[in-house]
């Protein structure tokens, strides 16, 4: 616990603290500290992984964390970081969303007696801001804060300047209802610390300010930056949309992939951000990023820690398997899901699986028809000359006949042309 604080500051972790007193108790005392979770959906995704790893962070160092599912907040909306009103959910789907988001915590950090003195605790805060009535609310809560101090946050001056937009007195209200959850913790767990990306600075220290008017005690805020990417956009974005924790909705193997294409200018902060590695290995891994870049040994080791972290090792063991197959690695081993997810991206055919049927269909035939090769003479040049590859194997043989021995999960084949050519035929 005494090198907490160098540590999050060596990590960048620390964007702003409500007191320096904090770094104090942080690494003399044990302290409760909370993070929220909005359930807007059923499952967590990358962007919140900065949070997940500080819960696991503060328990590691030995104090208490608190996970918050927003299960009330939820049906309000955080206008924070938002430039429209969001959708509001239905009962049933923030419920769905709690069950799936629950299950993701409990990947990094050890609830109640598992945790020992530092047991984590979960919490959903529908159970306090549904019976909380309109009168009861604006009377003991309403009437600590000034619209003034309201409208001067960032979350609502940035809608506030837009007319197409502007914010309803729902979205308006969130911080509010954000320092009411701030205060139950303390009242329920002594909780004298909420943690947030640092966009929720304006609603933490909302709550500071209710634990100071209504209980006369002191309470704390500690944010982290926001995780951009290294072009400034958001991190957790694809072109295919978000990378989501549930390896339902984004597969290991994907998400394997994601932190493999990390660009080298931003490699070295998301090691420190999302990995639990030494100080001097995160150091070790920013020499090789400046001397030997091609290498890309901190994004391998990037994406298996949190693959890991996430998956455990044996999905993480299946993702690299399947990383390499793209690279000429062994693909007999690789199932349909996984085999699908490598070659998403790939030009496909298909065929009749007849074709395969007696003899079977000649490479060089199937490497013209799926458009690897120009014309079947060119196919027999590429075959002869070594640059045809079945399933990540060889083939000079320009009579190869392809039959259903040589399918993947009993459907696939993958023609290579060179090293980087592929194509995948599906017989059916």
């Amino acid at each position: 616990m005494a090198h907490f604080t160098e540590d999050l500051g060596f990590r960048g972790l620390i964007h702003q603290m409500t007191d320096r007193a904090l770094e104090a108790r942080l690494d003399g005392e044990t302290i409760t500290a909370y993070i929220g979770f909005d359930p807007t959906a059923d499952s967590l995704h990358v962007g919140s992984l900065l949070q997940l790893c500080m819960l696991k962070r503060f328990q590691m160092a030995g104090h208490r964390p608190i996970a918050v599912a927003g299960g009330g907040t939820g049906f309000v909306g955080d206008p924070g970081g938002k430039s429209e009103e969001r959708s509001l959910l239905t009962e049933e789907q923030l419920e769905s969303n709690l069950v799936g988001i629950q299950r993701q915590l409990a990947r990094f950090v050890e609830f109640g007696a598992a945790g020992g003195a530092t047991g984590a605790v979960l919490v959903n805060n529908a159970d306090w801001l549904r019976p909380l009535s309109l009168f009861d609310f604006l009377r003991d809560v309403g009437k600590h804060f000034t619209v003034n101090q309201m409208v001067a946050k960032e979350s609502v001056k940035s809608r506030l300047v837009r007319d197409d937009t502007g914010i309803s007195y729902t979205e308006f209200s969130y911080m509010l209802l954000q320092a009411v959850d701030f205060l139950q913790l303390y009242d329920d767990f002594g909780c004298t610390l909420q943690v947030g990306g640092s966009d929720q600075w304006g609603n933490i220290t909302m709550g500071i300010d209710l634990i100071r008017k209504v209980r006369r005690a002191e309470a704390f805020g500690l944010t982290t930056p926001l995780v951009l990417k290294a072009d400034g956009t958001k991190f957790g974005k694809t072109e295919s949309g978000t990378v989501w924790l549930d390896a339902a909705r984004t597969s290991p193997y994907q998400l394997y992939q994601f932190f493999l294409r990390t660009e080298d200018t931003v490699v070295g902060t998301y090691l420190r951000y999302f990995t639990f590695l030494p100080h001097q290995a995160l150091l070790i891994l920013d020499e090789a990023t400046a001397e030997h870049p091609e290498r890309r040994e901190a994004q391998r080791v990037l994406a298996r820690e949190v693959c890991t972290l996430i998956h455990g090792e044996d999905e993480t063991g299946r993702a690299e398997h399947a990383a390499a197959a793209l690279f000429g690695g062994e693909l007999a081993g690789l199932d349909e899901h996984m085999l699908l997810d490598v070659f998403a991206d790939a030009p496909s055919t298909d065929l009749a699986r007849t074709r395969l049927d007696g003899d079977g269909a000649l490479l060089v035939d199937l490497l013209a028809e799926t458009g690897l090769v120009d014309s079947k003479s060119k196919a027999r040049t590429t075959v002869s000359q070594g640059g045809a590859y079945v399933n990540n194997i060889r083939e000079d043989d320009v009579a190869r006949c392809l039959t259903t021995a040589d399918l993947i999960a009993d459907r696939y084949l993958v023609l290579r042309r060179g090293k980087k050519d592929h194509h995948l035929v599906r017989f059916a």
